[in-house]
This record gives structure tokens, C-alpha cells and sequence, in this order.
């Protein structure tokens, strides 16, 4: 039975492995699809509040909410296998990609798919939205909060501060409120030392792994983070150029799955086969240390009152910044007749029928991008 529950987990996150393009928000949106609505692992609540502490952590959030799905249905080992089998087809993709850019120095041109891929995204986590919406707005007081941390998000403001400042305002709120008599258990930030980039001169395997393994540990955000980080790790101590970095996250937000599968492609160009493989395993192994430790909380919080507070605020937080990166996203996506057009039959296809699966949608949405680019 337990090996059963393994192997599906594996075919689930695979599958969307292979076909979450997108982002962090798409691919939360896509799971929930998988996780809730078809397959009934877990309610919508407890995905939720996965949500919620996920966002809490360093690491990339759709991968983490991967491995706590795996672990809710099949435990410690569906933990490992989910974050593995979500993360296996981006992998091979940037590192096959990787050799191309090695060989012949270019990428190959995919953007009119590409193009074809983020209006279908937009109705995909709008959908999601809609669902999570319902279950956290519990209260006019998280209607405020949410809102709040709605306008504060796109007028900028880091999102983690945000969700923690969300937090800790609606946890004192509903505490001062209803008079909690509780003894909250306190859950500690987990950080690592920086080690600085400028002391890494020469370029080692060892080193690559140790580089990419602290950008993983201590990664919030974006893949312009993302960028943020790798150039002042790669960049300026002199192991790349900033054009070959520019590229290497381009390969991260056209292939699907984690946007850090970019530090494959990085790996290979750095030190090759063996690079790849140690950037890949340093960006990735400290989210599954993190999930490891947060899951088994995630329920104890909602036993303590004050915890609770806390959790249903960051839940509001976590589904207000989703609807800033739906709002900054169909800004950026939606910039002529033709993406608008593929917005609104994605948006038709997942609100009208929803039997039809969102793997479907992407592919239709990519193909007919691919034909309007002719015209």
C-alpha cells in the first residue's frame, strides 16, 4: 500500500513537472488542481496553511509545497519523491539545454510557445485564487488585512515582510480581541552563515556545490532574486559574464517546473557534467531540510489559539500576494490581440469546463501561440 501511495505520488509531480510553466503561483495553482479537487489528499484548509508557513521559509515555494504534499500523502519518503520527481524534468531539460549553449554558444528559439504559455497561466491562478480566497477570507477583519497586504505588495514591498508583518498584525489583533489564554511554542528562523562569494577565486566542483548550496539556504522571492544573488556570487567574483547569466535565467523561466533549475544550466557551463549535477544538488537539498522540519509543526500551530491567529493572517497574505503577481503579470503578458485572445478561451476552458485538465490547457494555449505567431 505505502509503495502504491509513492508511485503515485511520483506520476503526479512528474507530470506537473513537466508541464508547470509559469512560476511559483502557477504551479501552487496547478497542485492544488492535483492535490485537492481530484485526488482529496488533504482539504483545502490544511493546503492552505501549507501555503501560509511555506512562504515563511528560504527556498523555492512551489517545490516546498511539492514535498509536503508527497509527505502528506506518503510520508517521510513521498517527501523525497515528490520534491524529486517535480523537480527531475527541469533538470534534465536546462542540463540538455546547458550542452546545447556549451556546444554552439545559443539557445534554441522557443518564445513564440512561450508566449502562447502565460496568458493560459494568468486563468489557471486566478482559478486557484478564487478557490483559497473562499476559505481564508474567514472574517471581515482578514478582508482588511488582505487588502492591505495587497496594495503594499504592489506598491513593492518585499513579500516575506509582508506575509510576516500580516502575521504578526492579525495574530495580536484576534489575541488582544478574544483574550487568548495560551502559551504559543516559538518557532525559530532558520539561517545560515554567509560565506562570502569573494574568498571562492578559484574555481573548484567542491566550490560550485558550496555556493549554489548557500544561495538555496538563504533564496527568498523571485527569479529576479534569484538574479540578484547568482550575480554577485558568479558575476562579480569573475566565474561567468552577466550576458551567460542573463541566459542561464532565461533557460529557468521557459522551461517548466522550479525556475532554479537554472543553476543545472550554470553548473554545466561552470565545471560540466559534474558541475551540473553539484549546482543542482547544493540549490535544492536545503528546501528539503526545511520542509522536513517545518511539517511536522504545521498541525501543532493550529492547535495553539494564538498560532492559529497567526496562520489564518499569513494564509490571507500568502492569497493577497498571488493577486499582485496575477495583477503584475497580465500587465507584462497581456500586450496585444492575440494574448488577450488566448487569456480569454484559457479563462473560458478552466472556469466553464472544469473537467478538462490544466496539462490540456497549457498545451492547446502553447500550440496556438506557436500558430499566431505567423500571422
Amino acid at each position: 500500500m505505502k509503495n502504491h501511495k509513492l508511485l503515485e505520488v511520483a506520476k503526479v509531480f512528474f507530470k506537473l513537472g513537466c508541464f508547470a510553466f509559469g512560476g511559483p503561483a502557477a504551479h501552487i495553482a496547478m497542485m492544488e488542481e492535483e492535490v485537492v479537487n481530484k485526488r482529496k489528499w488533504m482539504d483545502r484548509q490544511h493546503y492552505l496553511d501549507l501555503i501560509g508557513a511555506t512562504n515563511l521559509i528560504p527556498g523555492p515555494n512551489s517545490t516546498e509545497m511539492t514535498m509536503h504534499c508527497g509527505h502528506e500523502r506518503a510520508g517521510f519518503k513521498g517527501l523525497f519523491v515528490a520534491g524529486i520527481a517535480f523537480i527531475f524534468p527541469a533538470v534534465v531539460i536546462t542540463g540538455f539545454l546547458g550542452w546545447l549553449y556549451g556546444e554552439y554558444g545559443e539557445l534554441p528559439e522557443v518564445e513564440p510557445f512561450v508566449k502562447g504559455i502565460k496568458p493560459a497561466v494568468l486563468a489557471i491562478i486566478a482559478s486557484a485564487i478564487l478557490k483559497l480566497g473562499k476559505k481564508a477570507l474567514k472574517g471581515w477583519e482578514l478582508v482588511v488585512l488582505g487588502i492591505v497586504v495587497l496594495v503594499i505588495s504592489l506598491l513593492g514591498i518585499n513579500e516575506v515582510l509582508a506575509l510576516l508583518g500580516a502575521g504578526i498584525v492579525g495574530a495580536l489583533y484576534f489575541y488582544s480581541k478574544h483574550k487568548i489564554n495560551d502559551s504559543p511554542k516559538l518557532i525559530i528562523p532558520l539561517t545560515l552563515l554567509h560565506i562570502s562569494g569573494s574568498t571562492l577565486a578559484k574555481l573548484t566542483t567542491a566550490k560550485v556545490f558550496l555556493t549554489f548550496l548557500k544561495v538555496g539556504a538563504v533564496l527568498y522571492g523571485s527569479g529576479y532574486v534569484l538574479f540578484a544573488y547568482l550575480d554577485a556570487e558568479l558575476v562579480d567574483v569573475g566565474w561567468m559574464t552577466r550576458q551567460e547569466l542573463l541566459d542561464a535565467i532565461a533557460v529557468g523561466q521557459f522551461t517548466p517546473g522550479p525556475v532554479l533549475s537554472t543553476a543545472t544550466f550554470i553548473g554545466y557551463q561552470l565545471t560540466g557534467f559534474w558541475g551540473a549535477l553539484v549546482a543542482t544538488a547544493g540549490i535544492f537539498l536545503p528546501s528539503f531540510l526545511f520542509v522536513l522540519i517545518l511539517n511536522p509543526l504545521i498541525p501543532r500551530m493550529r492547535k495553539s489559539k494564538l498560532l492559529c491567529s497567526f496562520l489564518d493572517s499569513v494564509n490571507v497574505a500568502a492569497v493577497a500576494v498571488m493577486v499582485a503577481v496575477l495583477f503584475v503579470m497580465s500587465w507584462e503578458t497581456l500586450v496585444d490581440w492575440k494574448t488577450i485572445m488566448i487569456a480569454t478561451i484559457s479563462a473560458l476552458i478552466t472556469f466553464r469546463f472544469k473537467t478538462i485538465s490544466v496539462v490540456w490547457t497549457i498545451l492547446g494555449s502553447s500550440l496556438l501561440g506557436y500558430l499566431l505567431s505567423f500571422i
